[in-house]
């Protein structure tokens, strides 16, 4: 995928276990983990929600990791797992919170659809859960409608799903 330029934000497909990947992954994990127990995060708990939910699938061919840089700092990611097509699932969407809002999440909504639409995707899914409300908004901005369950994760309240044009 090339680099893309937009608003002060550059979107670009990085090694999901390099330096970026890895620190963006953890600040992801650190906030969900502390949404979903409403307190802070440990260390530990960070680590063990990192080994039992890898991102190794997150690397070609079985998928890509996408990172935003803003202003030339690694502000979000975005996660693309290439499955039996016409499908394929988008995860691990952040933006940190010191680059929000400031179209980062529809940046990396519209470059993650674009990946998987130059590998053949024409139908995008993602689940998440109730508590994630901004992420449910932005989903729901960009055109993602709420389908039945199409998954069992223990973690999801709610699915989406999104028809790419051709």
């Amino acid at each position: 995928m090339d680099t893309i330029l937009t608003r002060g934000w550059t979107i670009r497909a990085e090694p999901v276990h390099g330096a970026v990947a890895e620190a963006l992954l953890r600040d992801y994990y650190t906030e969900i983990v502390s949404r979903y127990h409403r307190r802070p995060t440990e260390d530990a708990e960070v680590d063990e929600v990192l080994a039992d939910e890898p991102s190794d699938d997150l690397t070609l061919p079985t998928g890509l990791f996408l990172v935003g840089w803003y202003d030339g700092e690694p502000a979000g990611c975005v996660g693309l797992r290439l499955g039996a097509l016409p499908y394929a699932e988008v995860t691990r969407v952040f933006v940190r919170p010191a680059a929000r809002r400031r179209g980062g999440g529809a940046r990396l909504l519209a470059a993650v659809e674009e990946a998987a639409a130059a590998h053949g995707v024409t139908v995008l899914r993602l689940d998440t859960r109730h508590d994630l409300v901004e992420a449910r908004a932005l989903y729901a901005r960009h055109g993602y409608r709420e389908v039945p369950a199409f998954s069992a994760s223990p973690y999801a309240d709610h699915w989406f799903e999104k028809r790419l044009v051709g």
